[in-house]
């Protein structure tokens, strides 16, 4: 899911979708319009999912994508290896993720856990 508004409206630390992949906002740099033209921002912004640096240069006045992200919780039912089998605490839906190596051993079967959904995928909320 996602929404559309202005890029001059953007902050850092808010979300914007580059390449069809949520990204979180770095850096917003404006420059101001020169004599043919309109101001224009460039924004520096990573990856939620996959970690890429990704940045792009759009007048100020153009409309640009931002997706829904949303924090849910989960209850673990199980652990085999890096995945972990999660229970969403609201609809009870079940569904898998892989977890990174620092954050295996913090994770218990029967424990809620928090993470991060947008636009069909998910991760660990680590923070």
């Amino acid at each position: 899911m996602k929404d559309q508004t202005e890029v001059g409206k953007l902050k850092e630390g808010r979300y914007v979708i580059i390449e069809d992949e949520p990204c979180k906002i770095l850096g917003i740099a404006t420059s101001k319009p020169g004599k043919h033209g309109a101001a224009k921002a460039r924004i520096d912004a990573v990856g939620i999912f996959d970690g890429v640096k990704r940045s792009i240069v759009q007048p100020v006045s153009a409309k640009i994508y931002v997706p829904i992200v949303e924090r849910k919780s989960g209850q673990v039912i199980s652990i085999s290896g890096h995945v972990i089998q999660l229970m969403d605490i609201k609809d009870y839906t079940m569904f898998e993720i892989t977890v990174p190596d620092d954050l295996l051993e913090k994770i218990e079967p029967g424990k809620e856990i928090q993470y991060i959904e947008s636009m069909g995928k998910r991760k660990l909320d680590t923070g």
